[in-house]
């Protein structure tokens, strides 16, 4: 999945992570990514400025279906550590 998101972020010239914004911004979902550098709030916002076509959203849709584990976003000592 990884190796396919970065191809298609290339092929578009972006970040995977701007990929990944594009994709969700406009579904009812508010991202709230973290950063401690300015560069990378730069490219956050700018994912807000890409156009996804349809193929492309469908695209992205099969290289990670719906419902697809993609597993814990933290270790599990880092787990245990969140309230």
């Amino acid at each position: 999945m990884v190796n396919a998101i970065e191809a298609m972020a290339g092929e578009k010239q972006v970040t995977p992570s701007q990929l990944a914004l594009a994709w969700i911004i406009g579904k009812d979902i508010l991202p709230i990514p973290g950063t401690k550098r300015r560069k990378y709030l730069e490219q956050n916002i700018a994912a807000a400025n890409i156009d996804l076509t349809e193929a492309d959203i469908a695209k992205l849709e099969s290289i990670v279906p719906l419902g697809t584990d993609t597993g814990n976003p933290y270790d599990e000592f880092s787990m245990g550590l969140i309230d």
